[in-house]
C-alpha cells in the first residue's frame, strides 16, 4: 500500500510542471469575411476598422465567367486560384498592417478592369487567450 502511494505522489509532482514552461498568448481569433464578385467589382465586407492578424475571405463569383482571384498588398501576392461562375473560394491568410487588395482576373481581354476590393488592416488585433470554446 506504501508503495502504491508513493508511485502516486511521485505522478502528481511530475504533473505539477516545471520552470521550462511559458504561457504564451494564443494568436487572435480568425476573423472571417465575405467577398463577392459582380460584373464591375469586388466587394469584401467588413472592409474597414479590421486589426491585422489571422483571416478568412471567403469569395463568391457571381458572374457568368470565370476569374482568377489574387490576394495583394505589402509584402504579399498571392495568386488564390481560379473561380467559375457562381463557385466560392477561401483565402486563408495572417495579414500585417497595411493596405491590401482582393483583385479579379479574366483569361480573355475584357473592355472594362473589374474593380478591386480594398482592405484596410490596423494595428494588431488583441490575442485570444480570454476567448472561450475556440480549439
Amino acid at each position: 500500500m506504501a508503495t502504491v502511494a508513493a508511485a502516486g505522489v511521485a505522478i502528481f509532482v511530475a504533473g505539477c510542471g516545471s520552470d521550462d514552461f511559458e504561457n504564451k498568448a494564443r494568436p487572435p481569433v480568425r476573423l472571417q469575411l465575405s467577398g463577392v464578385i459582380q460584373n464591375d467589382k469586388v466587394t469584401v465586407s467588413p472592409n474597414r476598422d479590421l486589426g491585422a492578424g489571422p483571416f478568412e475571405i471567403t469569395i463568391s463569383n457571381q458572374t457568368d465567367k470565370p476569374h482568377t482571384v489574387t490576394l495583394e498588398g505589402e509584402s504579399i501576392k498571392e495568386d488564390a486560384g481560379s473561380l467559375g461562375p457562381t463557385d466560392t473560394l477561401t483565402i486563408k491568410r495572417t495579414l500585417e498592417p497595411g493596405t491590401y487588395e482582393v483583385r479579379a482576373g479574366s483569361e480573355k481581354a475584357v473592355p472594362k478592369q473589374i474593380e478591386p476590393a480594398v482592405l484596410d488592416i490596423g494595428a494588431d488585433r488583441p490575442d485570444s487567450n480570454s476567448d472561450l470554446l475556440l480549439p
